[in-house]
This record gives C-alpha cells, structure tokens and sequence, in this order.
C-alpha cells in the first residue's frame, strides 16, 4: 500500500481543499444574510419614519373641506340659518295691526299709537308695524276718501287733517292729490254746514271759509251759492 494511502484523511490536501472550499461558502452565506438583514432594518426603519410623518403631517384646507363633508353629508349645517326669535307679544301685535288695517286706513304712526292704547309697548307696537308690508301713501288716500265722506274739507285742511293723523307731510298731499274733488263743491257744503248751526254775515262767511284752508275763490263762490 502506497504512502498516500497510510496517511490519514485529515493530512491529504484534498481534505483541506475541501474544508477551505466550505469555509468560503459558509462565509460568504453568513455575509448575504447579514446584506439581507440590514436591507430589511433600513426598510422597517423607513415605514416606522413614514407613519410618524403622517401623523405629524396637518391636513389641508381640502382635506378639512372633505372631512367636513364625510362627517355631515352636504358640508353645510343649520348654523347659519337664522333663528325666528319673534316672541309671542309681537305676534300678537302683529295680528292685532293687520286686523285693524281690514277696518280702517292707518297711517304709520297712528297705528303704532293704537296699538299701543291696546296695551302693546312702544317697541312690540313699533316691530308689529314694521313688519306689515304697507303703502302708507294708499292709507293716505283712503283715509281722505274716509274724511270726505263724512264732513266737507279745504284741500289744505285735508293735508292738515292727515298730518295731525300721523301722515307725514309727503303722504298727506299725495293721498290728497290722488282724489277727484271740486273744492268750490266742499266750500259750499261746508258753508252751509256753518250756516246750519250760526248765523253769518256774508264776509263773515267768507272770512270763515278761508280760516279753514279754502281759498278766497272757492269761499266766494261758495257765498254765492248759499244766498249772499
């Protein structure tokens, strides 16, 4: 038997060949595991960054706007709208005024005193009367059909009449305007009136025609007519 083969397997050169062959292999093994393993850190350690900005990070007006949305459906709530903070007093001067406008023309600041001797304070009175939508200047008119037609007028005291009932000087002379009336018509009426209850002299009459707003024309026609 040749030398080679008494010697034993730890001193033959291919043994060793062998083991340095493995080691190599054992090495460079352990070397890809411990890249693999430091990729895997470095990518769990870039997530765990990542989840911490996200939530760190403030949202955006449109993400505000969105997350408005979701939680509310539409995005807009009954916030804004306006509350009816109209209190029960009010109501009922309210329905009070309209109730006398269905009887009667009003001017603006004769119903507000009405309502008032009602009982309503000034400022239930003075809201209920806001509130209506009114043409003062039709009241006006209605309220100078009204007087003519119980009592003979000038057309100055018309207006006069009107402004001592709350109408204001611009309302009166339209509520007057708008009415198709002969004034030398109301100056005989109302001179007979006088005469009905006084005696007169004719420049009496006429001296007291003119005190009620008439002029000298119409109170002369209207002495003529009675008789003087």
């Amino acid at each position: 038997m040749s030398d080679e083969l008494k010697k034993p397997i730890y001193k033959r050169w291919w043994f060793w060949l062998l083991v340095f062959i493995v080691a190599v292999g054992i090495a460079g093994g352990r070397g890809g595991d411990g890249d693999g393993n430091k990729a895997g850190l470095d990518e769990n350690t870039e997530q765990a960054r990542d989840a911490v900005d996200a939530g760190n990070k403030q949202p955006s007006k449109e993400d505000k706007s969105a997350s408005v949305k979701e939680t509310t459906g539409t995005g807009t709530t009954d916030a804004g709208k306006e509350k009816n903070t109209e209190t029960v007093s009010q109501k009922n001067a309210v329905r009070k005024a309209e109730q006398y406008l269905r009887t009667m023309p009003f001017s603006k600041e004769g119903l507000i005193e009405q309502l008032e001797y009602e009982g309503f304070s000034n400022a239930d009175a003075t809201y209920a009367v806001n509130k209506l939508n009114v043409n003062w200047n039709d009241q006006a008119v209605k309220k100078g059909k009204q007087y003519l037609n119980t009592m003979p007028f000038s057309k100055s005291g018309l207006i006069e009449q009107l402004e001592f009932d709350g109408f204001t000087n611009a309302e009166a002379a339209y509520g007057v305007n708008q009415l198709n009336v002969n004034w030398k018509e109301q100056a005989v009426k109302k001179a007979k009136q006088y005469l009905d209850i006084m005696s007169f002299s004719r420049s009496g009459l006429i001296h007291q025609l003119e005190f009620d707003g008439f002029t000298t024309e119409e109170a002369t026609y209207a002495a003529d007519q009675v008789g003087f």
